[in-house]
C-alpha cells in the first residue's frame, strides 16, 4: 500500500489513473460537489453531482430516485378505483388534476371518456384549473424565495391558502384529494362552493399582478434570471421537456389545444409563449398562465349545467351501475344494488383488454397513463409518463457553462416535483 508521500510526489495522470471511474475524466483543478439530496434550492430530494472549475460548472449529473414507491407496480395489484390516492402522490402539488387524467386514461380503455356528463366534465376542468394555479403559485413563490425575494413567497401561499380552503369544501381533503372516480367524480358541488370560487378568482387576479410588480422589472431578480438557463426550441424538443418549460422555450403547444379533453374545446383561452427560453419567459409563461386559468373558470362558473345549486339536478357520473357505485339508498333497499357494489369494491369494474394511452396538460407538463389491460378490474401493466421525469433530463445538457449559484434559478425555472419523477 502506497504511502501518504508516495501518493503526494505522484504526477497527476499517475494519481487520475487511480481514482475512481467515475472521476477520471476530471482533467486540471476542478472539484466535485454534491448538490443535494437535502439541499433546499432542490426542490425536493434530488442529488446533482457537479464538477466545478472554480464557480463554472463543466458538467452536471443528476441522481434521482430517492423517492422512489413502485407506483407503477403496485398499480398492477389495484383495483382502478383503488389506485387513484396513490396519483395524489405524484405531482402533490396538484393532486386533483392527476386525479382527473388518470381517470381519463381509465374511462378511455373502457369507452366511456365520451359519455361523462357535462356538469361532470365541467368539475373536473375547474379541478384542474384550481390546481394548477396552486402549483404555479407555490413554484413562483419558491423560485422567488430562493433568489432573495421572500415577500413573494408569503404573497402566494396566502392565495394558495384560499385555493386549499376550497378544495376541501369540494373533496374533503386539503392535500391528498382523490376527488375523482372513473366514470364520473366523488360528488357534487357543495352549497355556496361556486360563489367563493368567483371570490378567489376577484383576489387572486390582484395577487398575481402584485406578485409580478414585485419581479418581473427588479433588477436583483431580472439580473438573475434573464439569459440564464437558455434553452432551445430544437433542444427542448429534443429532449422531451413539456409544459411550461417547453412553451417558455417558444413551442406553442398545449394539449388542452393540441389534443383538447373534456369541455376544453368549448373554452376561449390563450396558450403563452416566450421567446428567449430562459429563466425569465418560464417565469413569464406561468405568470400569464394563471392569467389565463382564471379566464378558464370564470367560463366555467359561468357555463356549467345546473347552475351553482345544479337546479335541474344535472348527473355527475355516468349511468351504468357496472361502472360506478350506487347510492346507499340503493344498496339499502335492493338486492341487485347490493351485488354490484361488492363486486365494484372486490374486483373492480371490469374493463376490456386492450392497450391505451392519455395524456394530460398538468401544471409541470404531459401527465400519461399508459395502461395494458388483459381484462377485468385491474391493470396487467401501467406505465406513467412523468413530466418532471423528462423535465429533468436536460440538466446534464443546460448546467454547464453556468456559475454554480445560477443553479438555483434554474430550479426553480423547471419547476419538478420530486416526487412525480420518482414515482
Amino acid at each position: 500500500m502506497s504511502s501518504v508521500q508516495d501518493i503526494a510526489i505522484k504526477d497527476p495522470a499517475a494519481r487520475a489513473a487511480e481514482a475512481p471511474e467515475e472521476l477520471q475524466d476530471i482533467h486540471g483543478e476542478k472539484m466535485i460537489l454534491n448538490m443535494g439530496p437535502s439541499h433546499p434550492a432542490t426542490h425536493g430530494v434530488l442529488r446533482i453531482v457537479l464538477e466545478l472549475d472554480g464557480e463554472i460548472i463543466t458538467k452536471a449529473t443528476p441522481d434521482i430516485g430517492y423517492l422512489h414507491r413502485g407506483d407503477e407496480k403496485i398499480a398492477e395489484s389495484m383495483t382502478y378505483n383503488q389506485f387513484i390516492p396513490y396519483t395524489d402522490r405524484l405531482d402533490y402539488l396538484a393532486p386533483l388534476a392527476n386525479n382527473v387524467a388518470y381517470a381519463l386514461a381509465v374511462e378511455k380503455l373502457m369507452g366511456i371518456d365520451r359519455a361523462l356528463p357535462p356538469r361532470c366534465q365541467y368539475i373536473r376542468v375547474m379541478c384542474c384549473e384550481l390546481a394548477r394555479i396552486s402549483a404555479h403559485l407555490l413554484g413562483l413563490g419558491s423560485m422567488a424565495m430562493d433568489v432573495g425575494a421572500l415577500t413573494v413567497f408569503l404573497y402566494t401561499f396566502t392565495q394558495r391558502e384560499t385555493i386549499y380552503n376550497l378544495i376541501e369544501s369540494l373533496t374533503g381533503a386539503r392535500f391528498t384529494t382523490s376527488f375523482t372516480r372513473v366514470g364520473g367524480v366523488a360528488r357534487d358541488l357543495p352549497p355556496a362552493w361556486v360563489g367563493q370560487c368567483r371570490q378567489f378568482l376577484t383576489e387572486v387576479v390582484v395577487n398575481i399582478d402584485e406578485s409580478e410588480q414585485l419581479l418581473t422589472r427588479n433588477k436583483i431578480f431580472v439580473d438573475r434570471t434573464r439569459d440564464i438557463g437558455h434553452i432551445s426550441r430544437e433542444a427542448a424538443i429534443d429532449y422531451g421537456l413539456t409544459g411550461p418549460n417547453l412553451r417558455g422555450s417558444g413551442m406553442e403547444f398545449d394539449l388542452r389545444k393540441a389534443h383538447p379533453y373534456l369541455v376544453y374545446d368549448q373554452l376561449e383561452f390563450e396558450v403563452p409563449t416566450g421567446s428567449v427560453g430562459d429563466c425569465y419567459d418560464r417565469y413569464m409563461v406561468r405568470i400569464e398562465e394563471m392569467r389565463q386559468s382564471v379566464l378558464i373558470l370564470r367560463q366555467c362558473l359561468d357555463k356549467i349545467p345546473g347552475g351553482a345549486d345544479n337546479t335541474t339536478k344535472e348527473p355527475v357520473e355516468i349511468a351504468d351501475g357496472k361502472i360506478v357505485l350506487p347510492t346507499k339508498k340503493k344498496v339499502l333497499t335492493s338486492m341487485e344494488e347490493l351485488i354490484h357494489q361488492f363486486i365494484l369494491v372486490t374486483e373492480g369494474p371490469n374493463a376490456p383488454a386492450g392497450e391505451v394511452y392519455f395524456g394530460a396538460e398538468n401544471p409541470k407538463g404531459e401527465l400519461g397513463f399508459y395502461i395494458h389491460s388483459k381484462g377485468g378490474g385491474t391493470p396487467h401493466r401501467l406505465k406513467i409518463r412523468a413530466p418532471s421525469f423528462s423535465n429533468l433530463s436536460i440538466l446534464p445538457h443546460l448546467l454547464p457553462g453556468h456559475m454554480l449559484s445560477d443553479t438555483v434559478p434554474i430550479f426553480g425555472s423547471l419547476d419538478f416535483v420530486m416526487g412525480e419523477c420518482d414515482r
